[in-house]
C-alpha cells in the first residue's frame, strides 16, 4: 500500500493503529523521491539518511515531508537552487522547520525552485527544469516547482513553499493540488533565503485543504527573530474547518472572468473560463452568495508592472551579500571588486542578472521617485481597492491564470499582453499580505486547472473553511498526478 498517497489524517491514523511504522513511511517516501527525481527532477537533495521518528498525538509526527530549497536546514545542503550557494550547508534550521520538527515531522528532501525564488516556470534552478508530472513537456510553474511536483506525484503528503507573487498558488494549480499562502507574517521567514521581503510569504503545498490547515497550524507562530511575525495563537485553522458556509459572500472580477473582454481568446481560455463559471454555479448550491464586481482596468493593468519594480528592487538589495566572499565559492580576481564581479557574472542565471540590473536602475537616486516610489503608491491603490471588496464580501474567487500548465518550450505558448492581468492577479495577495489558497477545480484537455480564494488579512480560518466546502463539492482532493498519454 502506498501510504504517501493518503491524507495526513489517514497516515496518522494508520501509524497510531500500528498498520505502518514511521521507518516504513520514510523508506517508501525516499523510494518515491528517487523515482520522481529520475522522471521529473523535483529534488536538489534527497536525504537518504532520514530516519523514522516517534509517533504521538501530533498529526504530523512520524510523517515525511519535503522543503523548498530556500529553507535553511541544519547540516543539509541549502542552495536556493543557485550556483552561488551550490555547496552551502547551514548550521541552523529556519524557524518554520524548527516548528515542524517540534511536531515530529521528518524532512526527506530539499526541492528544486527557480533561482532564489525568481522565475515563473521552474526552469532557472541550477540543477535544471522541473517537469510537470501530468505532462513532462509542460511546466510546474514557479518558483515552488519541485515542491508541487513532489506532492502531486505522491512522494510526500505535503511540501513547504514560498510565495512572493504566486509561487505556491500557481504551481498548485498547474499540478492539480492545493497551495496555501497564509496572512503575511503568520509563519516566520527567519532562515528562509529572501527574494523580496515585503512580498515574501511562507506556505505549503498539499493535496487537500485540511492538510494545508494541519501543516500551517504547526509552522506558524510569533518569532522574535522575525519582526514581521505576529501572534496567531488564537487562530486554529484545522479546528475551525466545519464546511458550514451558508450565506457567505464571494465576488469575482468581471474584467478578468468575462470571455468577451478578450479579443482573440484561445480555445483553451474559453474552456478555462467556462469551467470557472460552471464551478460558480455548483458553489451556489452550498448557500454561498456570489456576485460580479468591476475593478478599474488601469489598476488591473498595473499589477504586473508594480510587482516587477518592487520585487526586483528588493531582490537587488537582499541578495547584494552574494559576493563569493562571505557566501559561495570564491572567484578569481586581482582585486575584491574583480572577484565579486566574476562571481556574480559566472554564477547567476541570465534571468536573475536581468532582474538585478532592473532593480539597481530603479533604485538609483535619479530614478527612485519615478519608478520605485510610484510603484509603492500604485500598490497601495490596488490593496485599497481589494480591501473595499473585503468590506462587502468574505473573499474574492478567481480562476488561476489563463488555463492549464504552459509548455516548457516557450515558443509553443500563446503570448498576448491582454492576458497578463488574468495570468498575474495572484500578486495582489502579496501586495496586501492577504490569506490566499488555490484548489483544483477541474481539467482542460486532461490537465488540471485551479481556482483561487483570497480574503482579508487575519481571516485565514474563514478563507480555509470556504475553500474546504468548495473542495468537497468539487471532489478533487487527494488526487495523484497521472501522465497524459
Amino acid at each position: 500500500m502506498n501510504y504517501m498517497h493518503k491524507s495526513i489524517e489517514e497516515i496518522h491514523d494508520a501509524l497510531k493503529k500500528g498498520e505502518v511504522t514511521s521507518e516504513e513511511l520514510v523508506k517508501e517516501s525516499l523510494q518515491n523521491a528517487h523515482e520522481v527525481q529520475d522522471k521529473y527532477n523535483a529534488f536538489v537533495t534527497i536525504i537518504d539518511a532520514a530516519q523514522g521518528g516517534e509517533v504521538n498525538d501530533y498529526l504530523l509526527s512520524g510523517i515525511p515531508y519535503a522543503a523548498k530549497d530556500l529553507y535553511s536546514t541544519s547540516g543539509v545542503l541549502t542552495t536556493g537552487s543557485s550556483n552561488t550557494l551550490r555547496d552551502y550547508v547551514p548550521f541552523f534550521d529556519a524557524t518554520a522547520i524548527v516548528n515542524l520538527h517540534k511536531n515530529g515531522a521528518i524532512d526527506i528532501g530539499k526541492t528544486v525552485c527557480d533561482e532564489f525564488g525568481m522565475g515563473a516556470y521552474g526552469n532557472t534552478g541550477h540543477t535544471g527544469s522541473v517537469l510537470n508530472p501530468w505532462d513532462p513537456t509542460r511546466s510546474c510553474r514557479g518558483s515552488s516547482a519541485g515542491s508541487a511536483c513532489a506532492v502531486a506525484s505522491g512522494v510526500v503528503p505535503y511540501a513547504l513553499g514560498t510565495d512572493t507573487g504566486d509561487s505556491i498558488r500557481h504551481p498548485a494549480a498547474y499540478c492539480g493540488i492545493v497551495g496555501y499562502k497564509p496572512t503575511y507574517g503568520m509563519i516566520s521567514r527567519f532562515g528562509v533565503l529572501p527574494y523580496a521581503s515585503s512580498l515574501d510569504h511562507c506556505g505549503v503545498l498539499t493535496r487537500s485543504v485540511k492538510d494545508a490547515a494541519i501543516v500551517v497550524d504547526a509552522m506558524k507562530g510569533i518569532d522574535p527573530k522575525d519582526m514581521t511575525s505576529w501572534d496567531s495563537s488564537k487562530i486554529h485553522l484545522y479546528e475551525s474547518i466545519t464546511g458550514n458556509v451558508k450565506d457567505k459572500k464571494l465576488c469575482y472580477i468581471k474584467e478578468l472572468c468575462d470571455i468577451n473582454n478578450y479579443k482573440n481568446p484561445s480555445e483553451e481560455l474559453k474552456k478555462h473560463l467556462k469551467n470557472f463559471h460552471d464551478v460558480l454555479e455548483k458553489i451556489k448550491s452550498l448557500g454561498i452568495i456570489i456576485r460580479e464586481e468591476s475593478i478599474e482596468k488601469y489598476l488591473l493593468d498595473a499589477i504586473s508592472s508594480v510587482y516587477n519594480v518592487i520585487a526586483y528592487s528588493e531582490a537587488t538589495s537582499n541578495l547584494s551579500n552574494m559576493t563569493g566572499i562571505v557566501f559561495g565559492p570564491r572567484s578569481e580576481g586581482k582585486t575584491y571588486t574583480e572577484m565579486m564581479k566574476n562571481f556574480r557574472t559566472k554564477n547567476f542565471s541570465p534571468l536573475i542578472k536581468r532582474r538585478f540590473i532592473i532593480g539597481s536602475y530603479v533604485l538609483q537616486k535619479e530614478n527612485k521617485e519615478r519608478y520605485f516610489i510610484n510603484a509603492q503608491k500604485a500598490r497601495r491603490l490596488i490593496v485599497n481597492r481589494w480591501n473595499e471588496l473585503f468590506a462587502k464580501y468574505d473573499a474574492v474567487i478567481l480562476p488561476v491564470g489563463t488555463g492549464p500548465a504552459k509548455y516548457l518550450d516557450m515558443s509553443k505558448n500563446i503570448s498576448d499582453e491582454s492576458l497578463i492581468p488574468l495570468e498575474e492577479h495572484l500578486q495582489v495577495g502579496n501586495f496586501g499580505g492577504f490569506p490566499s489558497i488555490t484548489i483544483p477545480d477541474g481539467f482542460i484537455d486532461e490537465l488540471p486547472v485551479g481556482l483561487n480564494i483570497t480574503g482579508k488579512c487575519y481571516d485565514d480560518e474563514n478563507v480555509l473553511n470556504i475553500a474546504y466546502a468548495i473542495e468537497n463539492i468539487l471532489g478533487y482532493q487527494n488526487q495523484i498526478a497521472k501522465e497524459v498519454k
